[in-house]
């Protein structure tokens, strides 16, 4: 199975997850009362202690890549008419960005395609959200390093976008 396709099945099987209604609530037994654990050792992190801290945990994450991507400057391969490369995923068009050689070198040979020229611009990341994508006349989000461990999307929606350009923005309302 090559990227692709197992992207495309992880993301089908995410939308499908998505999808299912929540079965009622039940109210959960007592859990057993676990051991008194010592504290965290100085200078560490504790962990969350409620579902709102863990969110907000994740959230904070999140804005953290945000702002790293933004501040790169990217390799962003180039399609057969030196446009932007994109790939179609879920419904939705993908233009792939790259931190550096090696994270682009990775996705080819996750794709079979290391021995292939792969032709790129360098385009800092604020500019790719911030210009290229609401200049598009179609919905398209980024996805960043995808091959690697630290890959990420970042999908058409207000927060990662400007408005008029999210699906979720001001022309969608």
């Amino acid at each position: 199975m090559d990227f692709d396709e197992e992207w495309a099945g992880l993301r089908t099987a995410a939308e499908r997850a998505a999808k299912k209604p929540e079965p009622p609530s039940r109210p959960e037994p007592e859990p057993p009362v676990a051991p008194v654990l010592p504290a965290p050792a100085s200078g560490s992190a504790s962990a969350p202690e409620t579902a709102a801290d863990t969110l907000e945990m994740a959230r904070e994450a999140v804005l953290e890549r945000l702002a790293d991507f933004r501040s790169r400057v990217l390799l962003v391969p180039l399609d057969e008419r030196d446009g932007l490369w994109t790939g179609r995923f879920g419904g939705l068009d993908w233009i792939y960005a790259f931190s550096g050689d090696e994270q682009l070198a990775r996705f080819a040979q996750a794709r079979g395609e290391q021995g292939k020229e792969w032709p790129y611009r360098r385009v800092v990341g604020a500019r790719i959200l911030d210009e290229v994508v609401p200049a598009l006349d179609f919905p398209c989000g980024v996805a960043w390093d995808v091959a690697g461990p630290d890959g990420m999307v970042f999908p058409p929606l207000s927060g990662f976008v400007p408005e008029r350009a999210a699906l979720d923005g001001e022309v969608a309302r």
